[in-house]
């Protein structure tokens, strides 16, 4: 479809600069999968713990369907694998290793709203917000084209409704760029959208991407039908910047 790739510059020319991290702090980092926490924010979550602030990382979902087929890597091993990279990957980050929580639920499968296991999910990250009292909460964008990345926005979404004292609400982009459709754009009228530079430390944001080794080499090479994050892929996230989005003040 490659519709994202042509609007690039879209958000590009509606971005502001976000330059003060002081203004985002501490931060709770909602991955559906373990490497979207670096291919989204890995660059802000580098500086943010060069500036000591507190990051916590929550992977969803157990990735377990980049590839269904292996017989080398199944499930369970599978998940093992991706948890090690996801904690190899904070590492490279700056992030203590013992400093994230993986909730496990099946991926592809994390629940929505209505759907059996929402409730609990809603209650675990409660529980976790309530620990952690993050000021700021990164989840991939509310329409980001994929199931288990809308699904993490709902949980988030509820979360906070049910909290008396809410953390700011950052949203970032995976997907949009190669998947997404004109109907999964912000709209400018009621998002805001901030650019952070990452020039100084692309190189670490780099490492902690193929920290992730399952998902951008062919190190597990017995299933025909696995994901794979090519590089043509990976040129998306190949920029100097990270761009998060926001809702407007009274929205």
């Amino acid at each position: 479809m490659n519709f994202g790739v042509n609007q690039t510059h879209r958000l590009d020319d509606l971005a502001k600069p976000l330059t003060n991290l002081q203004t985002i702090g501490s931060a709770l980092v909602v991955a559906p999968h373990p490497d979207d926490e670096s291919l989204g924010c890995g660059g802000t979550i580098a500086q943010l713990r060069q500036l000591n602030y507190a990051v916590h990382a929550v992977f969803v979902s157990d990735g377990t369907m980049s590839h269904p087929h292996s017989k080398a890597y199944p499930a369970e091993r599978l998940r093992n694998l991706r948890e090690s990279e996801a904690r190899e990957a904070l590492h490279i980050l700056g992030v203590a290793p013992d400093t994230c929580t993986f909730l496990r639920h099946r991926d592809r499968q994390v629940p929505t709203v209505g759907v059996a296991g929402f409730s609990e999910a809603v209650t675990q990250l409660v529980t976790l917000i309530d620990q952690l009292k993050p000021s700021t909460v990164f989840v991939p964008w509310r329409r980001d084209p994929h199931p288990d990345h809308r699904a993490s926005w709902q949980i988030v979404q509820e979360a906070l409704r049910q909290l008396a004292t809410k953390p700011r609400l950052l949203e970032y982009l995976i997907w949009l760029w190669e998947l997404g459709t004109e109907d999964d754009m912000p709209d400018p009228a009621d998002i805001l959208v901030w650019r952070v530079s990452i020039d100084s430390v692309m190189n670490q944001r780099n490492r902690a991407i193929a920290a992730h080794q399952s998902q951008v080499t062919h190190l597990i090479n017995d299933d025909p039908s696995a994901f794979y994050l090519s590089p043509e892929l990976l040129t998306h996230f190949d920029q100097p910047r990270e761009l998060f989005l926001e809702d407007k003040p009274n929205r």
